[in-house]
């Protein structure tokens, strides 16, 4: 592969661009797109399949920016490359409602794939972008219509070498031996504390190697861009492994300040930057230069890639005519739609049925639409036998190598890796076609609460099922029994946190969390049996609440969620049999309540009489619902469940003395919902 001047005139031109836009915003971190520009070039204008005219087309090749906060080397590259990203834009670098935010923003840049800037986070949705094209390629591909074979390249720093969530994923990669993920290791020794002597001392290649990678060493980023290329081929050969290439680059390349950290996070001084772009022949008096040979010269690559759209088009119309079963699942993944009637296959219940734990009545749920819903693809981290999340016809998801599955299998086998399983996840959903679930212990989910986070922030369709939800779980103790969790993630903008109380409400968990598209959910699940509620259905509980059981002229509402709500409903008898008149209210998801008119909401909430709250965990928030809380604001005890859920009064008895004292207490006071506030719930 050769290289002419065209090539070193773009590499200098993304280079100046970061240099450009970081001092004009007077903030940014122009060296890592300094050292990685060679890198960049090369894989963009000599490897990378896309088309920036449809930046969603399924087939392309896949780039994260691992260490976010190098963002410029992405959005002057998106700029080059004809994406909607215009020279303002550039120019506009992190400034308010512009798109190109101070870290790589998915929902607000065409071409930036996940949202990246927590380190370690990109590497690891790399991994679950990697293993949706392995599965869709099972689950698509046939002789003469190879429908899926894009590679993910990834680039990460030391600091994503060295959060934990990327060793997690891709330590998973290894085993899963994804062929078609290939990661950069910029190493340039520079942190932001330094010289990555101080912290960093490992051989990474000798660990990834122990991972299950194949590993390369490109020695002169700066300047050997046929050693690159030949990097690259060489990993692209390398079928049953994903491929570390560790690129050896100098931070700030050019500037005085080079390989030093202090072009780590500030821009340059202006003397440096005329001194770079002096360096690079370009006239020092000038900012936001770009040649018309660089433009021509990534129009060509840009081109390229509409013509291989194009041509997967064609292929699309003739495997449809072959195919039309299995091309119509693919338009409908596309399209991001579910299988018209597959709500249907979602189980009802009655009074009638037995008392089920949450957990187990989920595994219901999923064997009946597993295979109706061929999207969901999921796991556990480990604990499949207590999360009830593998299904009756489920074939794991593995190399064939194994002999434990293949690829078309849509069960993974997670290992105990919450917070990598989060972000693959998050890397899954974000490749289109698959809606991804995990399953762990609820308090376990606050290992994957940096994943999470960014499911929420990206807007990302992924189920956490979320098993042994409180102090309900018993002898495992405290430890394992969760008190904030649920607080915590209900703080987090745009997560659906679900805490059913029967059967109907975990189908209509499970209806909301797969047509819903924008937000994840979490299932917070029992480990003890529910009963099966008089009132409950899945179209009231899909409203995230509900009243249970209504009556006229009121003393008190009670609300509670999942286990709780059973023992409320008991509380109200020995209350009514006091002479009290005593609604029930079930409010299984903050979110989805909170997003319902506030018609209903008031109707759900009205005036006239005080709310108490009751819910086995902190009573933080609660506040919002009711004018009194019953909970646990301490960490909870290990014995047999019910043994401790009357240690802390979590009892019919111990919230009917509860309800009495807050009847008493209230009385004679003119009741506004606590739904009423001085400024209206930011939605």
């Amino acid at each position: 592969m050769s290289f002419d001047k065209v090539d070193t005139l773009s590499i200098n031109t993304i280079r100046l661009l970061a240099v450009d836009a970081t001092i004009k915003s007077n903030s940014g971190h122009p060296g890592a797109p300094m050292g990685l520009a060679p890198l960049a070039h090369v894989l963009y204008n000599k490897f990378l399949k896309f088309n920036p005219k449809n930046p969603k087309w399924i087939n392309r090749d896949r780039f994260v920016l691992s260490n976010g906060h190098g963002c410029m080397l992405l959005y002057a590259l998106l700029h080059l490359y004809g994406y909607p990203l215009s020279l303002d834009d550039i120019k506009n670098f992190r400034q308010l409602g512009s798109k190109t935010p101070g870290h790589p923003e998915a929902t607000d840049t065409p071409g930036v794939e996940v949202t990246t800037g927590p380190l370690g986070q990109g590497i690891s949705n790399a991994v679950g972008l990697a293993i949706a094209e392995a599965h869709l390629a099972a689950r698509f591909n046939k002789p003469g219509f190879t429908l899926f074979d894009n590679y993910t390249y990834v680039i990460l720093g030391d600091g994503c070498i060295m959060e934990g969530v990327a060793s997690e994923a891709s330590s998973a990669a290894g085993h899963l031996q994804l062929g078609k993920l290939i990661a950069f290791y910029d190493d340039n020794h520079i942190t932001i504390d330094g010289d990555t002597d101080q912290a960093l001392t490992e051989d990474v290649i000798k660990r990834y190697e122990a991972y299950g990678w194949h590993t390369l060493h490109v020695k002169d980023g700066d300047n050997d861009l046929a050693a690159i290329a030949a990097a690259i081929e060489e990993a692209k050969k390398v079928t049953d492994k994903p491929t570390l290439i560790k690129v050896t680059t100098t931070i700030g390349f050019g500037s005085k300040l080079q390989g030093t950290h202090s072009v780590h996070g500030s821009p340059l001084k202006k003397e440096d930057a005329a001194h770079v772009k002096e360096l690079f022949g370009f006239d020092p008096n000038e900012s936001f230069v770009v040649p018309q040979d660089v433009y021509d010269s990534a129009a060509k690559q840009a081109a390229a890639g509409a013509a291989a759209e194009e041509e997967w088009n064609q292929l699309l119309v003739k495997y449809e005519a072959e195919y039309p079963e299995l091309a119509k699942d693919l338009k409908l993944r596309i399209s991001g739609k579910l299988p018209e009637g597959w709500e249907k296959a979602l189980p009802t219940y009655t009074p009638a049925d037995p008392a089920i734990a949450s957990r187990k009545l989920s595994e219901t749920v999923l064997n009946k639409i597993a295979d109706v819903v061929p999207q969901l693809i999921g796991g556990s981290a480990d604990l499949t036998g207590s999360n009830f999340t593998r299904w009756k016809t489920a074939v794991d998801f593995q190399p064939a190598s194994t002999g434990f599955g293949d690829y078309a299998g849509r069960y993974i086998r997670y290992g105990v890796r919450e917070h990598g399983m989060g972000a693959i996840k998050n890397g899954i959903a974000a490749y289109g076609g698959l809606i991804p679930f995990g399953g762990t212990f609820l308090n376990f989910v606050s290992y994957a609460a940096g994943a999470v986070r960014l499911s929420a922030l990206s807007e990302h369709q992924v189920i956490w099922v979320a098993t042994h939800d409180s102090i309900g779980l018993g002898e495992d103790g405290p430890t394992h029994q969760p008190i904030e969790t649920l607080a915590h993630f209900r703080a987090t903008p745009n997560i659906s946190v679900w805490r059913p109380a029967d059967g109907n409400e975990t189908s209509a968990a499970y209806y909301q969390a797969l047509t819903v598209t924008h937000t994840p959910s979490i299932l917070a699940l029992s480990r003890q049996n529910l009963p099966q509620l008089e009132g409950s259905s899945i179209e009231k509980a899909s409203k995230g609440g509900y009243v249970l059981k209504e009556v006229e002229n009121a003393d008190l509402t009670i609300v509670s969620t999942g286990s709780e709500v059973g023992l409320s409903v008991d509380a109200g008898k020995i209350l009514e049999a006091q002479g009290l008149k005593v609604r029930i209210v079930s409010l299984p998801d903050w979110l989805t309540f909170d997003r319902q008119p506030e018609e209903y909401r008031l109707s759900v909430f009205p005036d006239g009489h005080p709310v108490l709250s009751v819910e086995v965990m902190t009573t933080h928030g609660w506040e919002r619902y009711s004018h009194e809380q019953f909970g646990i604001n301490r960490f909870g005890a290990s014995g047999p469940y019910l043994e401790v859920y009357a240690k802390f009064g979590f009892t019919p008895e111990g919230i009917a003395e509860r309800g009495l004292k807050t009847v008493e207490f209230w009385k004679g006071v003119n009741v506004r919902s606590p739904l009423r506030k001085a400024f209206a719930q930011v939605k």
